[in-house]
């Protein structure tokens, strides 16, 4: 996996005040105002999010790149985070699998799953537990870790990220506070300056929405890159309940322009696997051949694709010889 140098800044000195521990002026007297005046003030806020990531793209693709590469040779995409940094990379991580059918993108959260429901009191200052949860997940120099935090200095977070880097990983670093610990520990550094927040130091408001943001970024860039999404369609759904079903059976009819009943049919005989079933229609062979067209090429999406273009090619020749017929 190609390597990528490190920031290897300097935090020394008075250490910085935190953006996010600071007072917000726009949200003064906030406990003196009515619901709706609240409500204002926080969605008015909310508004500087999406332009804060705006600048800060070029970063979040080179950490994609570092991503698609980790994984493209056996590696991972690994979030480390506590609190609700940490939840919200275990969220993005638990969807991969029934959005992109994977289990290349793995969340680590301080204190383990009890913390997604409730705090777990010192995990995240815990730097030894940071170490044994990503020995736990068998952490290797070809994986990618995601440090998450909003101050940027986290210990079990920082911790994490050491141990990463000792290993020869590659890490990246989600904050929201620039010039932090974190950000001179990370191969690339993803800050979106998202400022104080509407509660002083409520870093699940702006901070957290900029990571959910981000994270989305990543995993889904990350996946249609490695060929798991085809066009803009969600190929890979798992068939896991009635409405995903119906989103694959949609999608067959409209890839394949067959009824409703033939795609229901095909995605039955193809085990309930709807690359497979697109190639079973495209080109009229079994499951098992269509499986093996898969099995063979590095992107999904790239066979599929030509699949398509050949399918609509014949289409296009025996409607012009129909025409000729007559």
């Amino acid at each position: 996996m190609k390597k990528v140098s490190g920031l290897r800044c300097q935090v020394s000195g008075k250490p910085r005040e935190r953006i996010t521990e600071q007072a917000n002026p726009a949200s003064a007297s906030l406990d003196t105002k009515s619901t709706q005046e609240i409500l204002r003030i926080i969605n008015r806020e909310d508004h500087r999010v999406a332009p804060a990531i705006g600048k800060i793209l070029p970063q979040i693709a080179r950490a994609v790149d570092l991503a698609v590469d980790a994984i493209s040779h056996g590696g991972r995409l690994v979030y480390l985070g506590a609190g609700t940094s940490g939840r919200l990379g275990v969220l993005d991580a638990a969807e991969c699998l029934p959005t992109f059918g994977t289990l290349s993108v793995v969340g680590v959260l301080a204190g383990g799953p009890p913390a997604m429901f409730a705090a777990v009191e010192g995990s995240e200052d815990d730097q030894r537990q940071a170490v044994c949860d990503l020995r736990a997940i068998k952490l290797t120099k070809r994986d990618v870790l995601v440090g998450i935090s909003a101050s940027g200095r986290t210990p079990y977070t920082s911790a994490g990220m050491r141990y990463a880097r000792r290993l020869g990983a590659q890490v990246v670093a989600l904050c929201s506070n620039p010039g932090s610990e974190m950000e001179c520990e990370a191969d690339v550094a993803l800050v979106p300056r998202t400022g104080p927040e509407v509660v002083a130091g409520s870093t699940r408001m702006k901070a957290g929405t900029a990571q959910k943001l981000v994270l989305n970024m990543l995993s889904t860039a990350t996946m249609v890159r490695l060929g798991r999404v085809f066009s803009n369609l969600m190929v890979n759904v798992q068939l896991t309940n009635e409405k995903l079903l119906q989103r694959a059976q949609a999608i067959v009819v409209q890839e394949t322009d067959v009824s409703a009943a033939a795609a229901q049919r095909a995605l039955r005989e193809s085990g309930g696997n709807l690359p497979v079933a697109l190639l079973m229609l495209w080109k009229s062979i079994s499951r098992n051949e269509a499986a093996r067209l898969l099995a063979g090429r590095a992107k999904m999406a790239a066979v599929l694709r030509q699949a398509r273009e050949e399918s609509r090619k014949q289409t296009k020749r025996q409607k012009s010889k129909g025409k000729g017929q007559k």
